[in-house]
C-alpha cells in the first residue's frame, strides 16, 4: 500500500481510517463511497488513493489493524505462570474491554467480511482462528486439570467468543451497568458455562471488580 511519508501525511492516513471505520460501520461498505468518505475527511477524492489504491485495500487495512491491536492486547494482558481460571478470566476482561472500546471497528469487522476478496478473506480468517486459538488452549488446560468441566471446547470457546463480542449491540456507556460491572458479570456467566469449581468464580468476579 502506498503511503504518503511525514507528519501531515500520517495524520490524514489516520482521519481517512477513523472516518472509514464510522462510516462503513452506520452505511456499510457497499453503500460508503470514496467521495463521502473524502468529504467527511475534507480532502480531494483523488488523495484517497495515494493511501488507499482501492477501496478493498481500506477495508482489508482496517479488519488487519484491528486483529492485530486485538492479539497485541492480549499478548500485553496474558498472565504469566497463570492458572486455567485466571487466563480465561484476563482473556475475557481484554476481550471485552477491547471491543467496547472500538465498537464500530468491532462491528466492520464482523458485518463485512463478505465484501473481502477470498484471499483475504483467508488472512483475516487465519488470524482469528489464531487469536481464538488461545481461548482454546486455556478452556482445554482447565479441562485436563479438572479446573472446568466442558464437554466440547470448541464449540464453548465460540459460544464465549460470541457472547463476549455482543457486548457491543447493547452496552452503553453511562447507562445502567458500567464497564467494570458488565464484566464483571460476563466472568461469573463464563465461569458458570465452563464448569469452573464454585471456589474458583467468587474469587475471579472479586479479582475483575478490584482491578477494573
Amino acid at each position: 500500500m502506498a503511503r504518503t511519508t511525514g507528519s501531515d501525511g500520517e495524520k490524514t492516513e489516520a482521519a481517512i481510517r477513523e472516518a472509514a471505520v464510522n462510516l462503513i460501520a452506520r452505511l456499510g461498505y457497499e453503500a460508503m463511497s470514496m467521495r463521502q468518505l473524502a468529504a467527511e475527511v475534507g480532502v480531494q477524492a483523488a488523495a484517497l488513493y495515494r493511501y488507499f489504491p482501492t477501496k478493498e485495500d481500506l477495508l482489508f487495512t482496517l479488519m488487519r489493524e484491528h486483529m492485530e491491536g486485538l492479539s497485541k492486547a492480549w499478548e500485553a494482558a496474558k498472565p504469566v505462570n497463570a492458572g486455567p481460571a485466571q487466563r480465561l478470566s484476563a482473556y475475557v476482561e481484554n476481550h471485552i474491554a477491547f471491543h467496547i472500546e472500538r465498537r464500530h471497528a468491532t462491528h466492520v469487522s464482523n458485518m463485512e467480511l463478505r465484501s473481502l476478496s477470498p484471499e483475504r478473506l483467508t488472512q483475516i480468517l487465519r488470524m482469528r482462528t489464531a487469536y481464538e486459538k488461545e481461548l482454546r488452549a486455556i478452556l482445554r488446560d482447565g479441562a485436563e486439570a479438572d479446573v472446568f468441566s466442558i464437554d466440547d471446547t470448541g464449540l464453548t470457546a465460540m459460544a464465549l467468543i460470541q457472547m463476549m463480542t455482543g457486548v457491543i449491540v447493547w452496552f452503553r456507556p453511562g447507562e445502567r451497568l458500567s464497564i467494570a460491572e458488565v464484566t464483571a458479570t460476563y466472568l461469573s456467566m463464563t465461569m458458570r458455562l465452563v464448569g469452573a469449581a464454585s471456589a474458583t468464580a467468587p474469587r475471579v468476579f472479586l479479582d475483575a471488580q478490584r482491578t477494573l
